[in-house]
């Protein structure tokens, strides 16, 4: 399949005049025809997960319409000074950066800079193009040519071979004769580096620059035939590193420039000044039915003078509020804050088509688009949810979801290493606010 360019295709869709361009943050739920004693009910739901020691705190956000029908905070920013959660709290996102990054690569598609099925060697010929078949006793590996080049697609989707399989392998022991810091569950103990880094090998702690951890990833064979599978994260970052390539920018500054600057969401970034550090909320862990204080070192990270270091697979942090902006902009079909971000056949093209093969390791019925994994029969969290939402999260427990049949975005974070998966709990309970489709949203 041959996508070309995208520049000459129309916006399509509703008109912008018909599109929330902000939020609604004070609608009539009567009018709306939501049950407040619903709405109860998930305000129970959530702080009785706080009173069971299932999570320190919960934020959750959901928007039908554009208009707000739940925005609210329980539990505790920091547990042991008794701080009390709020819904400006910064959380640290990691995975749900992933989005964005792609939102911001789609950008470069428009402007007619690249292709969604170029080859990524056609801007980076550095890019390996070989398999690894084999690893011998001494380390050494075999390796033959891939059946068909790597495209921006399959780095989008997560199924570009990078870093995967045998080569993970390889790479691992090498960062373990190297004594590399070790991983998220384990991370490396001391002054926290600049920035949020991935530790999947040890190498990222290594480099003060993403292009550096790319070069050196591109050292190594493919761990599969790109197209062929699903390893999910480590092909967001040289997604991330194309961008700085092609654009001539840094990811930071091209992400602000096309994505967050144009949205209004004023808190998300991959840095803060000293002061900020203090808004985000405190990661724990739940052991035995409590909570456990867990490393800061990745808040810690956003704080610091060299502020090279950025990663398209995760790093940003921010309010919820911030990217439920970034929600509405794909629920709209591309538009919100009065700007055009994508054009709809763009988020089309990214929410609509299955990239993955039918069996892959992502599980029975598991298919992802460009940046969303994609919701269907065989595979969604909860019940309700239909047939056309997409979504993701972060390793910490944020989760979101875009909803088109229904009209609705719908956010739900914690920050948490170890917790109880509560989120089809809620979601659950989301579905049950709505009223029949002829409703009167």
């Amino acid at each position: 399949m041959l996508l070309g360019t995208m520049v000459a295709w129309q916006c399509g869709g509703p008109g912008k005049d018909k599109l929330p361009q902000e939020f609604n943050f004070t609608p009539d739920l009567n009018l709306l025809g939501v049950d407040p004693e619903q709405v109860e009910s998930i305000d129970s739901l959530l702080q009785s997960f706080v009173d069971e020691n299932k999570h320190s705190c919960i934020t959750a956000f959901i928007a039908k319409s554009g208009n707000v029908i739940y925005n609210k905070a329980f539990g505790w920013k920091d547990v042991e000074n008794r701080i009390p959660a709020t819904t400006e709290d910064y959380y640290v996102l990691f995975s749900q950066t992933k989005a964005i990054t792609t939102a911001a690569f789609m950008t470069l598609v428009e402007k007619g800079l690249v292709a969604v099925d170029d080859p990524v060697s056609k801007f980076f010929p550095g890019i390996p193009d070989r398999v690894i078949t084999k690893v011998n006793p001494d380390g050494t590996y075999e390796t033959c040519p891939v059946t068909a080049p790597m495209t921006f697609a399959h780095l989008m989707s997560h199924s570009s071979g990078l870093g995967a399989g045998l080569v993970g392998e390889i790479r691992r022991a090498e960062a373990e004769r190297r004594g590399a810091p070790a991983s998220f569950s384990e991370p490396p103990s001391g002054t926290a580096p600049c920035g949020q880094r991935s530790y999947y090998y040890g190498m990222e702690y290594m480099f003060p620059t993403l292009e550096e951890v790319m070069l050196d990833l591109a050292r190594y064979p493919l761990g599969f035939d790109p197209g062929t599978e699903w390893d999910y994260h480590i092909s967001t970052n040289m997604l991330a590193y194309m961008i700085e390539r092609i654009s001539g920018k840094t990811l930071r500054e091209y992400v602000k420039e096309t994505i967050l600057e144009p949205l209004g969401m004023e808190h998300t970034d991959w840095y803060y000044a000293s002061e900020e550090l203090e808004r985000f909320v405190k990661p724990y862990n739940a052991v035995d039915g409590k909570l456990e204080p867990y490393t800061t070192m990745f808040s810690d990270g956003t704080v610091c003078e060299d502020q090279t270091y950025c990663e398209g697979g995760l790093g940003l942090n921010g309010p919820i509020g911030d990217y439920a902006r970034f929600c509405q902009m794909m629920l709209n079909k591309g538009t919100f804050n009065g700007r055009r971000i994508l054009k709809a056949k763009t988020v089309e093209l990214m929410t609509t088509i299955n990239y993955l093969p039918e069996v892959n390791s992502g599980g029975k019925g598991f298919r992802f688009g460009l940046g969303f994994e994609l919701y269907n029969e065989l595979k969604k969290p909860a019940p309700a949810v239909s047939n056309t939402a997409y979504a993701w999260g972060g390793m910490l427990g944020t989760e979101y979801m875009i909803d088109p049949e229904n009209d609705m975005i719908v956010l739900y974070y914690i920050n948490m290493f170890k917790r109880e998966f509560t989120y089809p709990k809620f979601l659950s309970k989301v579905y049950e606010l709505l009223p029949d489709k002829e409703g009167d949203y």
